[in-house]
């Protein structure tokens, strides 16, 4: 994506992840976020089967996965999962969501999180850490660390990265090399990428949510059609 596009449409959207992120996603975190950590599963699309024969997708993000301001069902997560099924994909779908959630804090939780074997992990961190300016060294090792975890707890896993951009207001270089990280590990561990999570939503204020950055039930609905663009393909190689 042109970075000059970027920076022009995508600025609102930035400035209210900022306030919100900054100043209330903590206290998100520590409260009305704490029921997703606890039980990750809360929010599944589909219900455990008996035996334990149906494959798992597991999402795992912040307050975007989490369907922050919304119902469970209406947040993307959810809505793949609908749309696995109605294409005779046999899933149950998992959304561990945490609003406010940083890459630190999905590294620190991610063993606990994985109490199930999963088969499919889609990976939607980093947009709080790079709003942040947290470095990006740091970000990168804690996503490193969360899907090396992934993998030696379910070595056949197909593991999907959600990839994000941010503007240029903390530089064009650490803007630039931020995106470049999602590539990176997708490169480097042989997992799906999701070019943009938020494409076609971000910074669209319809889609948005008042506190322009948290999609609408409208907005997810097109996160959801992003996400299964990727997601598709692999579910279809997991039946050959």
């Amino acid at each position: 994506m042109n970075l000059l596009k970027i920076k022009a449409s995508y600025n609102l959207w930035v400035a209210g992840w900022l306030l919100v992120t900054l100043v209330a996603g903590c206290n998100s975190k520590t409260e009305t976020s704490q029921t997703q950590a606890e039980k990750p599963a809360a929010a599944d699309s589909a219900k455990k089967p008996v035996g334990g024969e149906k494959k798992t997708i597991l999402f795992f993000g912040n307050s975007l996965t989490a369907g922050y301001g919304l119902d469970p069902a209406q947040a993307f997560p959810a809505l793949v999962g609908e749309k696995a099924k109605a294409a005779g994909y046999d899933y149950q779908v998992i959304n561990a969501g945490v609003s406010g959630e940083t890459t630190a804090g999905g590294k620190s939780r991610i063993s606990w999180v994985l109490r199930q074997p999963v088969d499919v992990f889609v990976l939607e961190l980093g947009a709080n850490d790079g709003l942040r300016g947290i470095p990006l060294d740091d970000s990168g090792k804690n996503l490193q660390a969360i899907i090396d975890t992934v993998k030696l707890k379910n070595p056949q896993v197909q593991i999907v990265i959600a990839g994000m951009h941010i503007p240029p207001n903390l530089g064009t270089d650490y803007s630039s090399q931020f995106y470049k990280l999602f590539v990176t590990l997708s490169r480097k561990n042989k997992a799906e990428l999701i070019p943009f999570l938020l494409e076609d939503v971000g910074g669209i204020p319809k889609l948005n949510q008042a506190d322009g950055i948290h999609p609408t039930a409208e907005g997810h609905k097109i996160v959801a059609e992003n996400v299964w663009k990727v997601l598709e393909p692999v579910l279809q190689k997991q039946q050959l």
